[in-house]
């Protein structure tokens, strides 16, 4: 709980069986529930996962069977977050790109009502551009590595 409310974190998590765990560990202890999508990993993401929800109540693990992207995952992911007692939901990327110790600065103006939704900006301060992998940078080299088949 976080300044009265309750907190819900959504990963989509596709292949991010290196990284997910750490991202799982770093993720402070006002967190209420932590809501993992795998949309369709062909890694041990799912399994790593697993693992993890059997130290940790808070996990839920969310599977799409087919690939639906990241869009879709967040589709899955909100609609799930309805069915709970959340007050706020935020979205954290499963590749360790984003760093849970900055949660409060994005909650605190939806938790005190001045926003309905607030946003971080990673490459803001610069070092993203160091910790980024180039091909993001180039939209559409970026397109042409998904999977656009829907399957995994």
């Amino acid at each position: 709980m976080y300044k009265n409310k309750i907190i819900g974190v959504v990963i989509p998590a596709h292949n991010e069986e290196t990284q997910i765990e750490q991202v799982i560990a770093t993720m402070p202890d006002f967190v209420d529930q932590i809501i993992i999508v795998d949309d369709c990993s062909t890694d041990r993401t799912v399994e790593v996962v697993k693992a993890l929800q059997k130290e940790n109540p808070h996990i839920t693990l969310l599977e799409h069977a087919v690939n639906k992207g990241a869009g879709g995952a967040m589709v899955t992911a909100y609609n799930f977050a309805k069915s709970t007692d959340l007050d706020v939901v935020v979205r954290m990327d499963g590749d360790g790109q984003m760093a849970p110790k900055d949660l409060p600065e994005l909650l605190d103006p939806v938790v005190e009502g001045r926003a309905d939704y607030s946003k971080g900006n990673r490459l803001f301060t610069g070092e993203a551009y160091q910790k980024i992998p180039k091909i993001r940078y180039l939209p559409g080299l970026a397109v042409g590595i998904e999977n656009v088949s829907g399957r995994c």
